[in-house]
């Protein structure tokens, strides 16, 4: 043993999945399986372990880190006997400094076009609660990151994708998140919905009902321009929705069983990595459903079974 899914081409993709012996791990592999399967990508199921540099965590006897990666290809063995048989597959061992670090590196190791790993444990069933690892992964990556709800894993794999929505922000710059949506949907080949959402935060006042319509009618601007954009083909619908808060408005919104949600980086993220805004934080802690999150300045990556 060895120790995708593509928003940018149309070549195979290869999906790394970072997987714990536990729910938030079950979570993670189910919801790589139905992107795998969707777009034929091959899923590395990657477990990392502590690096050896960390003594004061790992003791250096070698005894024992034989068993424990033993266990962890037990452990491997096990996620990749559950899954469909149809699901082309590589599993391995890593070593790393983090979690976080050693999915990153597998993923640049194969090429893969995303990462997905689950939510943090303690979380509220479907919905996603983010530990330490998605924290890193979605404030460090350069690859393209997606968090699985807790509790995906009673979602079978054969509802596959059955819509993606691009939660399109108000300001300049939506071209990425645009250029990987239609990759994304062209790879799963699901229908489209360019979505704004527009928290009503009035200041003192001033009237709500003219607030609120030079709003939605900025958000319809902007959901016709991006939907103009779009190449021919694309099957899209257009939402605006509203309420006082982002998640209020979020609350608001239908969900398909078996959809995503892509979004785009803050600003502040670094060329080329991911850094998940204000706006998709709020987002996340009522989606019922996986979110995506795109790298600043480029578009994400998705894509028999092997043993390396």
């Amino acid at each position: 043993m060895d120790a995708g899914l593509s928003v940018t081409d149309a070549a195979p993709r290869r999906i790394v999945v970072g997987y714990t012996a536990n729910d938030s791990g079950a979570d993670a592999l189910a919801l790589a399986t139905r992107l795998a399967t969707a777009s034929e990508a091959l899923l590395d199921v990657v477990m990392v372990l502590p690096s050896e540099a960390r003594s004061s965590t790992v003791p250096s006897d070698v005894g024992y880190e034989r068993h424990l990666k033993a266990r962890s290809r037990e452990w491997l063995t096990q996620a990749s006997a559950a899954l469909d048989a149809e699901v082309a597959q590589s599993l391995h061992v890593r070593y790393a400094e983090s979690f976080a670090e050693g999915l990153i590196a597998a993923a640049h190791e194969f090429g893969a076009s995303l990462i997905v790993v689950g939510a943090a444990r303690g979380g509220i069933l479907g919905r996603s609660r983010i530990g330490s690892v998605a924290n890193e992964l979605l404030h460090s990556s350069d690859v393209p990151v997606a968090l699985a709800p807790s509790g995906s894993r009673e979602l079978a794999a054969s509802v596959g994708v059955t819509r993606i929505t691009a939660a399109l922000g108000t300001r300049p710059g939506a071209g990425v998140l645009l250029d990987a949506a239609v990759r994304l949907t062209k790879s799963l080949r699901a229908p489209l919905r360019l979505l704004s959402l527009v928290p009503i935060d009035l200041p003192a006042g001033m009237d709500e009902g003219l607030a609120e319509l030079t709003s939605e009618a900025h958000a319809d601007e902007v959901l016709v321009a991006a939907k103009r954009a779009l190449p021919a083909g694309i099957q899209t619908t257009a939402q605006v929705a509203t309420g006082d808060t982002i998640e209020e408005a979020v609350r608001s919104l239908d969900w398909h069983e078996g959809e995503i949600v892509l979004v785009a980086s803050s600003r502040l993220a670094k060329p080329s990595h991911l850094f998940l805004g204000s706006t998709a934080s709020k987002m996340l802690r009522e989606l019922p459903v996986p979110m995506i999150v795109v790298p600043r300045s480029t578009a994400p990556h998705t894509t028999g079974k092997t043993t390396s």
